[in-house]
């Protein structure tokens, strides 16, 4: 499609599904802030503790924790399903590369005037640049890990504290198996929505979704 092409669509219908996802993201993380605040605020009146500010909900380790370990999880599920379905193969589904042969994104990169720059550029550069989505989700991943844990630890000392106990240094946290529990009960779920997809797409269809196979197509027709 030419560029004098796409101007003729609005800029919400050439971005819409981007607008949409950041749209309720944005709504629904909102509302996990302002309900978790409630709830903190009432485990703090438990324990006969003053109540904080909105505002300061957002630094404490309950916010950060909680939040985290969810997006942790889902950019684990992104970096390890575009890694995955590079040699892996499941006959049938859409989500997966045909049982035999090379597919277009296989392919070896060509310089062509409208080719990204690092494709131009070439050497390390395209190096990188080919293999830039697993990394982005990678690092994506370290960097929420990281904040998960760092809020799953202070909330874990502010909770010790209540109970007159020591709080744990960052190194004995990590062989808590709370930071784990939290840890392992995100993972698992993102898992098995992955292998949901991969199978359910053999024998169910969804008139007019890209991740859906044709309606009419064979249920062993691999790919889409």
């Amino acid at each position: 499609m030419t560029q004098e092409k796409k101007n003729n669509y609005s800029f919400f219908y050439r971005n819409g599904l981007t607008i949409f996802f950041i749209l309720i993201f944005l709504i629904t993380l909102f509302a996990q802030a302002l309900t978790g605040w409630h709830v903190h605020n009432e485990e703090l009146l438990e324990v006969k503790v003053e109540v904080i500010s909105f505002t300061t909900y957002l630094k404490s380790g309950h916010f950060i924790s909680a939040t985290f370990e969810n997006f942790e999880s889902e950019f684990l599920q992104m970096a390890m399903y575009v890694i995955a379905t590079i040699k892996l193969r499941q006959i049938g589904s859409a989500e997966s590369k045909s049982l035999e042969g090379d597919e277009e994104v296989d392919r070896e990169p060509k310089i062509t005037k409208n080719a990204p720059w690092p494709v131009r550029k070439g050497g390390f550069i395209l190096k990188v640049y080919q293999n830039s989505l697993s990394i982005c989700f990678i690092i994506l991943f370290l960097s929420s890990w990281w904040l998960h844990f760092y809020g799953s630890w202070q909330d874990y000392n502010v909770e010790q504290r209540f109970k007159n106990l020591k709080p744990p240094s960052m190194m004995d946290y990590l062989t808590e198996p709370n930071f784990w529990f939290e840890t392992f009960q995100n993972w698992q779920s993102e898992f098995l929505s992955v292998a949901s997809i991969v199978f359910f797409t053999i024998y169910l269809r969804q008139k007019g979704s890209p991740e859906s196979k044709p309606v009419d197509a064979p249920h062993m027709e691999t790919g889409k």
